[in-house]
């Protein structure tokens, strides 16, 4: 039995996905959420198999980031983006922060089953108009990245954060001094030590200090 949750700020829409899997013999609809908060808390509760996630909820594209909060702490569950942006920003977006599937919400009620179902055994799904996209993205990347050291790959505000923790800084200080969250700069960092294939802050340190980045302030 696929256990599903869905997270949609719109009742309708919740209700329609619901009265459409309850006639499914392998799925059933362990409960609705309303917004990404409760999406998470949730999952948190109640691991769900697969969670059909709106991207737009009350603030601006919160689907994205509770996405990414259940990846991190609900790693079992699959998580599809319904939406009804074909714009390639939010698909790629939606990837990168752990979807595994990507819908819109004008897709017919087949191919939503059929996704779930894809997305619960463990295989990921999109909608075909936007596969070439991922395709075409791919393929750039690829060839930008057999061109381009890792370090140039970050971006400008990552080399600013590895330009203060090469100094020793803590978070709470990069955090200040570049007007971030801390969870923004821990974020950050686990992207920095991807693109760096380095796995923590004095390994990070050491490659600024090698690349002349920025020597450590001397204390007075």
């Amino acid at each position: 039995m696929i256990r599903v949750l869905i997270a949609d700020d719109h009742n309708l829409v919740r209700q329609a996905l619901a009265q459409m899997l309850k006639t499914e013999s392998d799925m059933t609809v362990v409960d609705q959420a309303a917004n990404a908060e409760q999406a998470v808390e949730r999952c948190k509760l109640l691991a769900p198999d697969v969670v059909l996630m709106d991207i737009h909820m009350p603030h601006g594209r919160e689907g994205i980031e509770a996405t990414r909060q259940i990846a991190e702490h609900c790693p079992r569950a699959k998580v599809i983006m319904l939406t009804m942006e074909r714009q390639d920003e939010y698909l790629f977006e939606a990837i990168q922060a752990g979807a595994n599937g990507y819908l819109l919400k004008n897709a017919n009620s087949g191919e939503l089953l059929d996704a779930i179902r894809a997305v619960a055994s463990g295989e990921a799904t999109l909608n075909p108009a936007m596969a070439r996209s991922v395709l075409e993205e791919f393929r750039r990347l690829t060839e930008r990245e057999s061109q381009e050291s890792p370090y140039e790959r970050l971006t400008e505000r990552e080399k600013d954060i590895l330009s203060l923790l090469s100094r020793g800084a803590t978070n709470h200080e990069i955090a200040e001094q570049l007007g971030i969250s801390e969870k923004t700069v821990r974020n950050r960092l686990s992207v920095i030590f991807d693109k760096l294939h380095i796995n923590n802050r004095t390994q990070a340190a050491l490659y600024a200090l090698k690349r002349g980045l920025s020597p450590p302030q001397q204390k007075d």
